[in-house]
């Protein structure tokens, strides 16, 4: 397994990150024990997860993609070997005061993801969103309580608009707290504008890590879905739908191409494109099994050549 600093950190994960979003959604926790063990075995030491996952679903309260990871970890003893991220900000009930980013619901919320996770530290503990309602500086000071208390290692951010984390960077300094040393964006070959029209200049200039999530657009990338039909299930109807644009299906025949040239899958020549780049820390993959987890650690090990990411670039081009 290779392993990346995380931006101006120390800190050292896995090229590749094990998101862990379907934990209690579509695996339940014999799965999720199965494929964390693969995770591992491979070398990889960075699992992503929130308090909110899954909350979405009938009948569940929020919590448990994090409660089947600490059980994980209670059971493989394996803490002081995996870099853990975690998130606050979505709601995790109906109270007013039990969402965002303020002090009150960060300070609350951190020790509910302890507790769930059964650890007393957090190594990245990110903000999910965007909250207009809640100062920066209200939201920083409350991470960095958490860094000096020793709950909290790092924190970062995901789902920010340019201008936020420019602001987050200026108030931390100004503030002298805590800043955002990482950000997990939505970044893939066919959603790249969001994060390259500014976030990626932010990034590189301030060395801030990049762990991007939906890698391959929910299964889009890797080719099982056909032009001119509807994925089956609500999830899957629901990427095909979103990502039914010409210049998705172009950027999914050249990723094609290049995985019949290379001799490996789509998914791996997606996951390689974005292992090309030297603001991306580590793509964030899921997986329901150990089986589907396997063979995306060959992109990795895949170098593209000059000529094959000039071509996923200019297909997938949204300037």
């Amino acid at each position: 397994m290779q392993y990346r600093r995380l931006g101006r950190t120390g800190l050292k994960i896995s090229a590749l990150g094990l998101g862990t979003m379907q934990w209690g959604w579509t695996v339940d926790e014999t799965a999720a024990f199965a494929v964390m063990d693969a995770f591992t075995e491979r070398g990889g030491n960075f699992f992503d997860t929130a308090n909110f996952y899954s909350r979405w679903l009938p009948g569940n309260k929020g919590g448990e993609s994090e409660s089947m990871i600490g059980h994980w970890l209670h059971a493989r003893r394996k803490r002081s070997d995996i870099v853990l991220a975690t998130k606050v900000y979505q709601p995790m009930g109906d109270e007013p005061n039990n969402r965002g980013l303020s002090r009150k619901h960060i300070l609350d919320a951190v020790d509910a993801s302890l507790r769930r996770l059964q650890t007393d530290y957090i190594d990245l503990y990110l903000a999910h969103a965007f909250d207009a309602d809640t100062p920066i500086d209200e939201t920083l000071t409350a991470f960095n309580d958490l860094v000096r208390m020793g709950k909290v290692r790092y924190v970062g951010a995901s789902n920010y608009p340019a201008w936020r984390l420019m602001e987050s960077l200026w108030s931390a300094d100004a503030h002298h707290t805590a800043r955002y040393d990482v950000l997990e964006p939505h970044y893939n070959l066919v959603h790249r504008a969001e994060f390259e029209r500014d976030l990626k200049t932010i990034c590189e200039q301030y060395q801030i890590g990049v762990i991007p999530y939906s890698s391959l657009a929910g299964g889009f990338l890797t080719g099982k879905y056909k032009r001119g039909t509807e994925g089956k299930g609500a999830r899957a109807a629901s990427i095909s739908q979103k990502y039914n644009f010409d210049a998705a299906w172009r950027t999914v025949d050249t990723v094609q191409r290049i995985a019949q040239e290379c001799d490996t899958t789509p998914a791996v020549v997606s996951l390689a494109w974005l292992l090309s780049q030297p603001v991306i820390t580590a793509p964030i993959i899921g997986a329901n099994t150990a089986e589907q987890l396997e063979p995306n650690f060959a992109a990795i090990d895949l170098t593209l050549t000059p000529a094959q990411i000039e071509a996923l670039n200019q297909v997938s081009s949204w300037e």
